[in-house]
Order: C-alpha cells, then structure tokens, then sequence
C-alpha cells in the first residue's frame, strides 16, 4: 500500500526517541480513555488481540498488516479462531465500515499528548482506524517521540504529499 514515507526511523531526533518515554505515553493515552497494552513478545501481542476478539464477540476483523503484527501472527491466529480477517485493499474497502475491530501499525508515538502519528496516505490505513468500533494500532516502543515539536519536525522531513492521521484516544 501507498506511503508517505517507508522508513521514518532515520528522520526520529537522535537521542530524543525510545522506550523510556513509554510511561508518559501510557500515562497521557489513558488520560484521554485509550486502552494500552505493553508487551513483551509477539506471542504476548497475539494473545491480547485474540482476547480483545473474544471478549468483544468479534467476528470480522480488517487489517492493514504491518511488521509488527506479521512477527505475531495475528491475522492467523484470528483465522483459527474463526473470525473472518479481510487485508486485501479492495476487501477493507467494502468491510471496513461493518467490521468489528481494525487493525494497524503506526509510524510513532508522541509522549506528551499520548496521541499516535499514521502514515495514512492509503485509505485502508484511514478505513481501519475510523470505521471499526475498536481500532487496535501496533506501536513499536523504540518510536516513541518526546513531544508535538518533535513529531511535527518529523513530518517536515518526510511529507510532500499523502495523508498524516493523529489519532488520540477512541473516536
């Protein structure tokens, strides 16, 4: 799928990004009602969405699968569990708003305001984080930026066309 960007690690400020800013992101999504699980491993990752699925009663899933979910296997996993998980552009297209969760990666978290930054330049990726009445987004911990000022210097780097999506708390 189409991106603004296919790498954003090299534009992150040196020294300035990481896992240690994880407490003040959890902190500030919570803040403004996100559920946030930290895990682990891929197996950890896998079991939270399989549990989210089955404690929501979910029965179709759309994905915009990402490294992150690939490592876990999440969209197998769901399969076995029987619930239907759509991931081809046309198939999110026309399932995304009947859905029950989302899925995505994103490209960073900003600590200060707990918000997520979504390459969204496909409209699958914007699809699966509005429609879904739960939208799971897969952060890697290690792209945690400090602030806004941070975040928007980023963007600056990498943006000349697309679709940048900030998504804080549910909608």
């Amino acid at each position: 799928m189409k991106k603004t960007c296919d790498d954003w690690a090299p534009h992150f400020p040196a020294g300035k990004v990481g896992p240690h800013l994880f407490p003040e992101f959890e902190k500030r999504a919570k803040a403004v009602s996100a559920e946030v699980f930290r895990v682990k491993t891929a197996a950890e990752a896998r079991e939270v969405v399989l549990n989210l699925a089955r404690f929501t009663n979910a029965k179709k899933v759309v994905s915009v699968p990402c490294a992150l979910q690939a490592a876990a296997g999440i969209e197998a996993a769901l399969r076995g569990a029987e619930i239907e998980v759509h991931t081809d552009p046309s198939e999110i297209a026309a399932q995304a708003a009947t859905a029950d969760i989302g899925l995505s990666g994103v490209e960073f978290g900003i600590a200060e305001t707990g918000s997520l930054c979504q390459d969204g330049y496909a409209i699958e990726s914007r699809l699966v984080s509005t429609l879904p009445p739960i939208h799971v987004a897969f952060l890697d911990g290690r792209s945690i930026v400090p602030g806004i000022i941070e975040a928007f210097a980023i963007i600056a780097k990498v943006f000349d066309h697309g679709y940048i999506s900030f998504i804080t708390g549910p909608s």
